[in-house]
């Protein structure tokens, strides 16, 4: 039967069969296996979630042997033991271990069964505790249940494998031959998640792939646009592929809240937090690095949220995220975490810690990696009642060598920016006055490729104007501070080289500009000034080039800005945070409004991340000298989009005009139909116009109500 049938059906098909219902237990009625005679069960689409795995085999359980062998006084204790071990790693079902026990003897046999809620769970605890060492004497040994049955179908002679055709994989940079050159962009709103296409030409985006429910939380690009991430309960997974969103690994992380690839997109850092039972203890916290390929984990960090609070700012429960900071450049080296005193850093080739040893670092409090060299920058503020003043020190690794360190004095707060080539590094500077009442600020601006790294000392004009936001140009020698006080702080631009002197100077300064954000394009030279939250969404398009403003524009209420990988395009939105105008709005690098595009609980918008140019510096720069040949092309096709969204445009307002003639003629024919019925109205008279008639005004007097009320006269009233 195509559909569920109700009970009276069931009855009277009952009746004509001559079968008592009332004497048969529904209950106990058994389809066969892999059957369901059309009746789709109300639990069919909880089975089919791709992110639910629980399954009704065996691949969720594992053999752990070697297992101390005890007697019957001592069973609880190893139990606790084992438990505890295996707990960790993933949910252990309600009576989901079991340890078999010798009848005759009355002591264990040296192995147990662990029942996982999920597959993944299981094989991630093979893979971790396969040659655990519980003791010199006992070293687990882990298996699938699964295997076993696989073991026994062995054959007792060996036969070659199968050869299989070679079948390639999917090219996951498809995306970036499109012949229109656009970039691709992923939106959520409500439950949806969308990849789109940026068809600026059209205005408008060209959908790629739609999918709801595709995450539980939130969605990341990898680094360099190769994946897709999303996070679910059981874990995180990444999805890509040339034509659609293929799901292509999966990482078992149960209740993982946060997600981090390496820059070369080689491993994915995931982290979750626990509540602990006993509520007077910190929050467990568990990180796994995963190789992205394989799904396996490389290097997993469990401890308390306490253990992992040292240093920066921002993440969950009290801890920094991401809690550990990666080498630059895209061979995925090295990466470092902060401690109490100390730096770690860790090697991948082993992931163990670089000399086997961590770097004692006394009350360190920041760092952050060159962008391109395995060099580490870190802030040591003052201790010893100001005795021993703050520093910030340059680290070679692996060597560890200290490279340059510069001494500072009466430090209030200290920020560290790296330009994108790892060629400067901009330390702001917040320091005391004499008086310890207030503060002022400076930069320290080291070059990192000069010799003996230079450092140079840069005060603004007003050493009391707060610094709101600082950016280098990205690939240049320029940057932009705002500063000043709100709501219309000043901004300057300043470059470390102009002509021959190779010393900072400033370049201009922008007087009063309502803005509290900057976003420098990715291709330099360009730079949209931006006033969030309080300002209202004001923006300003900026040529740095020029010194001039491209574009003044406002995008009210917008709460995130985000240039496309290119340079071209900047997108700004407006998401949940407020409940109105929810959606995004694409313009031109030059200000230049393109399209907006309006979605309900809109949560997300992220630019789809190009890999790094392939062509060399030189033909580049061969590229920008020729542009006008290269362009001839591009301007063709432009031509051509503009004359069809002109002849769209034209049809347009000629449905328009059609829908107008109609309307009009259809009103002319009712008049027409109606003109019996006016001449009747109007007492005969045959003319519409208003002019042949006299207008009159008469007076009606006419009685609307009577009363009569009689009044007595009181004694002396006449």
């Amino acid at each position: 039967m195509a559909d569920v049938m109700v009970m009276k059906e069931i009855e009277d098909t009952a009746l004509r069969l001559g079968v008592d219902i009332s004497t048969l237990d529904l209950d106990s009625i058994r389809l066969p296996p892999g059957e369901n005679y059309g009746i789709v069960s109300d639990d069919e689409e909880v089975y089919l979630e791709d992110n639910l795995e629980f399954e009704s085999g065996f691949g969720n359980i594992i053999v752990v042997d070697n297992l101390p062998v005890v007697p019957k006084e001592k069973f609880e204790k190893l139990e606790g033991v084992v438990r505890k071990i295996y707990s960790q790693i993933g949910v252990i079902k309600e009576d989901g271990l079991w340890m078999p026990v010798d009848p005759e003897t009355d002591k264990t046999l040296g192995y147990c069964f662990i029942e996982y809620n999920t597959p993944q769970e299981a094989e991630l605890a093979k893979e971790k505790t396969h040659g655990y060492k519980l003791d010199r004497a006992h070293i687990f040994c882990v298996s699938m249940f699964d295997d076993f049955d696989r073991f026994m179908k062995v054959p007792n002679e060996w036969a070659p494998p199968e050869t299989k055709p070679y079948a390639p994989g999917e090219n996951l940079q498809h995306w970036l031959t499109d012949p229109k050159a656009r970039d691709q962009f992923v939106i959520r709103a409500g439950s949806d998640t969308e990849v789109l296409w940026n068809d600026a030409r059209h205005l408008k985006p060209d959908p790629v792939y739609k999918r709801a429910y595709w995450t539980e939380s939130f969605v990341q690009w990898s680094p360099l646009g190769t994946y897709l991430a999303t996070v679910h309960r059981q874990g995180a997974a990444v999805w890509g592929g040339s034509t659609s969103f293929n799901r292509l690994m999966r990482y078992a992380h149960p209740q993982v809240k946060l997600i981090d690839f390496s820059p070369g997109e080689k491993y994915l850092v995931t982290y979750s937090s626990h509540e602990p039972s006993n509520p007077r203890d910190a929050n467990r916290v568990v990180i796994n690095i995963f190789d992205v390929r394989t799904g396996k984990v490389m290097r997993d960090f469990k401890g308390s949220a306490d253990d992992f609070a040292v240093g920066g700012a921002g993440g969950v429960t009290g801890v920094s995220w991401p809690v550990f900071k990666w080498s630059g450049g895209r061979d995925d080296k090295y990466f470092a975490r902060m401690g109490k005193n100390i730096l770690s850093v860790y090697e991948t080739e082993t992931f163990s810690l670089v000399d086997k040893k961590s770097l004692k670092v006394e009350n360190i409090m920041d760092f952050c990696w060159s962008p391109t060299d395995p060099i580490i920058a870190l802030f040591v503020p003052e201790m010893g009642g100001g005795n021993q003043p703050a520093r910030v020190s340059l680290i070679q690794v692996p060597s560890k060598e200290e490279l340059r360190q510069k001494n500072l004095f009466s430090v209030s707060d200290c920020k560290m920016y790296w330009q994108s080539n790892g060629d400067y590094l901009a330390v702001n500077v917040e320091r005391y006055t004499k008086t310890k009442k207030s503060t002022y600020t400076g930069f320290e601006l080291f070059r990192i490729k000069e010799r003996d790294i230079p450092i140079e000392v840069l005060e603004l004009e007003n050493k009391n104007d707060k610094i709101i936001a600082f950016a280098w140009e990205p690939k240049g020698h320029r940057f932009v501070v705002i500063h000043g006080d709100n709501p219309k702080p000043d901004v300057s631009i300043y470059s470390m080289r102009t002509g021959q002197n190779s010393r900072v100077s400033k370049l201009t300064t922008l007087k009063g500009k309502q803005a509290n954000a900057l976003f420098w394009s990715p291709a330099g030279r360009y730079i949209v000034l931006a006033g969030l939250k309080g300002f209202n969404g004001q923006l300003e398009f900026y040529n740095v080039d020029e010194l001039e403003t491209m574009a003044t524009a406002e995008h009210f209420m917008a709460t995130d800005i985000e240039w496309d990988p290119t340079g071209r395009y900047v997108a700004t939105a407006v998401t949940s945070v407020h409940e109105m105008e929810n959606g995004f709005n694409i313009w031109s690098f030059n200000g230049k409004h393109l399209y907006r595009i309006l979605k309900d609980h809109f949560f997300q918008f992220l630019w789809r991340p190009r890999p790094p140019s392939f062509l060399s510096s030189e033909k580049e720069e061969e590229i920008a000298k020729n542009l006008k040949k290269y362009s001839k092309k591009y301007e063709a096709e432009d031509q051509d989009v503009s004359l069809l969204l002109s002849e769209q445009e034209r049809e347009k307002r000629r449905m328009l005009k059609e829908d107008w003639d109609k309307w009009v003629n259809d009103w002319k024919r009712m008049h027409e139909e109606e003109s019996l019925y006016r001449q009747k109205l109007r007492d005969g008279e045959a003319s519409d116009e208003e002019e042949e008639y006299e207008a009159k005004d008469i007076e009606v007097e006419e009685v609307i109500h009577v009363s009569k009320e009689v009044l007595h006269l009181e004694y002396g009233q006449e």
